[in-house]
């Protein structure tokens, strides 16, 4: 049955996109196969729902193109391995506010085996950072992919782990994710959770008033997570603390995962010694998820609140929100309440109506003149120099990415952005688009810049 499911899932990654075959697909299985029935596993009930409403189809024909045509396909939700409740997962809570995950009660050893510690307090786990509700898209599938691997083997695999990237976009779900991931595998992992804003804080207090205990709360653990390092840049002292704290750690093996918005070499006054430490590891860049994704987390977070929104409506919210996931999870909520408030359905009208409160200051037509004139300005150059013909550098670039988001925003042909930007052979626009496209994935200046104007056109 294997070869068979590999068969099948081979011939649908080569039909759809990578994001919808890494969200949907990936993850599933065959269970069993008759004339009668083919039974598929898929990871939750949310990929459930949507192989019966909207993959169904492609799975049939799939099935009988390798020679397989049942009477019915059924699907079931994968529950192998998942042997506690989420509302079971405690944390502990620090007297200083810093958070140390401990395991779910099935999972944690009887209070004598455990030893004492002053990170005792208890409050309550989000149960929302979890790798089983993380969405996975072509946006953050390596970020996903190293933190399964650093919760597999902390310490060993992708030591340090530094996110980075905007804000909205997940990087504090996935480390908690993985904090919680080790700590169900081995309840006795000592995990600490702490923002970089925190850590500073007990620095100050620890210089000012001598407070004790301050090294042994960050040396003695097995993970450090630590949130927004970008706040710890100017300040060199806590810099030189986190410093030796962060070679203890690593020289014992012990797992240190860290997220920021920029890159370490991004991240103005941090001290050399300390940007190479960070760097030594594994750096992932989390991006916005791009439409297929979108729609994923949409759907998911509908049918978290009991509600299936149609693909019509998922759609129009998902190409209308693209600055970040907290803004797309604002837009549903407010749909969602608004739906509930006046028991109607949530569908694409309302949506609609409403989305113009979500973006009340965002221009209702984006037009070419206001992309080349936004660009042109985000550059500090004139608007005939980026249509001249001048091939400098300090105006080809800027006229590449124009270009692009010509193409990206408005879906113009490359005829049209050629003559929007004075050209007449239209394949220099084909050039410049496909240019961009491969410099946004592996040049992070040329990422910072495209977004920069993006945010500036909806803005």
């Amino acid at each position: 049955m294997s070869a068979l499911w590999q068969s099948v899932l081979g011939e649908i990654e080569l039909s759809v996109t990578h994001a919808t075959y890494t969200t949907w697909y990936k993850n599933t299985q065959l269970v069993s196969q008759s004339d009668e029935e083919v039974v598929i596993s898929v990871p939750n009930i949310f990929a459930k729902k949507q192989f019966e409403v909207k993959f169904n189809d492609i799975i049939k024909k799939a099935l009988e193109n390798n020679g397989v045509t049942p009477e019915r396909i059924t699907y079931t939700v994968n529950v192998s391995g998942k042997k506690t409740r989420v509302n079971r997962e405690t944390t502990l809570q620090a007297t200083d506010g810093s958070q140390v995950l401990e395991a779910p009660a099935d999972f944690r050893s009887s209070p004598s085996s455990r030893p004492s510690s002053p990170l005792t307090a208890r409050g309550n786990l989000n149960p929302r950072y979890t790798f089983d509700n993380f969405i996975v898209g072509s946006s953050n599938d390596l970020a996903y992919a190293a933190s399964q691997g650093v919760a597999s083997n902390p310490g060993t695999k992708y030591n340090p782990l530094y996110f980075y990237g905007g804000v909205g976009l997940g990087k504090t779900h996935l480390m908690q994710a993985v904090g919680n991931e080790i700590i169900k595998k081995n309840p006795d992992a000592r995990v600490v959770y702490v923002s970089s804003e925190t850590f500073v804080n007990e620095f100050l207090d620890y210089i000012r008033f001598k407070k004790k205990g301050f090294s042994d709360k960050y040396r003695n653990i097995d993970v450090l997570i630590v949130d927004d390092m970008q706040f710890i840049a100017n300040k060199e002292k806590t810099q030189e603390e986190f410093f030796h704290t962060f070679n203890f750690l690593h020289q014992n093996n012990k797992q240190i995962i860290m997220s920021s918005d920029k890159p370490p070499r991004s991240i103005p006054t941090l001290t050399e010694r300390l940007r190479s430490r960070l760097e030594m590891g594994m750096t992932i860049d989390v991006q916005m998820p791009d439409f297929e994704t979108r729609c994923a987390i949409l759907r998911a977070k509908s049918e978290m609140s009991g509600v299936q929104l149609n693909n019509e409506t998922v759609e129009y919210l998902a190409t209308n929100i693209k600055t970040n996931i907290r803004e797309l999870e604002g837009a549903l909520n407010q749909l969602l309440a608004y739906a509930e408030l006046h028991n109607i359905e949530p569908d694409i009208s309302t949506a609609e109506g409403l989305l113009g409160n979500v973006r009340h200051s965002r221009p209702q037509h984006l037009t070419s003149k206001q992309i080349i004139d936004r660009t042109a300005k985000h550059f500090q150059l004139p608007v005939d120099e980026i249509c001249s013909q001048k091939r400098d550098k300090h105006v080809v670039v800027p006229r590449q990415i124009a270009m692009y988001l010509l193409r990206s925003e408005l879906h113009l042909s490359f005829p049209k952005i050629a003559g929007e930007l004075g050209r007449k052979d239209h394949t220099t626009a084909i050039h410049s688009v496909e240019k961009i496209e491969k410099a946004i994935k592996l040049d992070f200046v040329i990422r910072e810049q495209v977004a920069a104007i993006r945010e500036k056109l909806y803005a």
